[in-house]
């Protein structure tokens, strides 16, 4: 679900467009603090990162994953932690 979602009128072409937006600072906070306190990397666990869900699903979206495909939604997620473009969420920065 959007934080906001704004409704546009397109006269010219009779229709409605409806413009989502996110705020993930709040997220993006959460994961700076547990990097921080060191929580990510214990001797039994590692913490790869936390990716928010309407990241996540518009990234599927984008790349034709179902969502209801499991599988194929974990692979997403790995490609996404170890591709560098997403460090900000990142907490662990090992491979895995």
């Amino acid at each position: 679900m959007a934080d906001k979602e704004i409704w546009h009128k397109d006269y010219k072409n009779d229709r409605i467009i409806i413009e989502k937006q996110w705020d993930n600072n709040p997220h993006l906070d959460r994961v700076d603090k547990i990097r921080k306190s060191g929580l990510g990397d214990g001797k039994d666990y590692k913490f790869a990162g936390s990716i928010p869900v309407g990241l996540l699903k518009q990234i599927c979206d984008k790349l034709g994953v179902n969502w209801n495909d499991i599988d194929a939604r974990k692979e997403v997620i790995k490609k996404m932690m170890l591709s560098g473009d997403f460090d900000k969420l990142r907490v662990w920065k090992g491979k895995f």
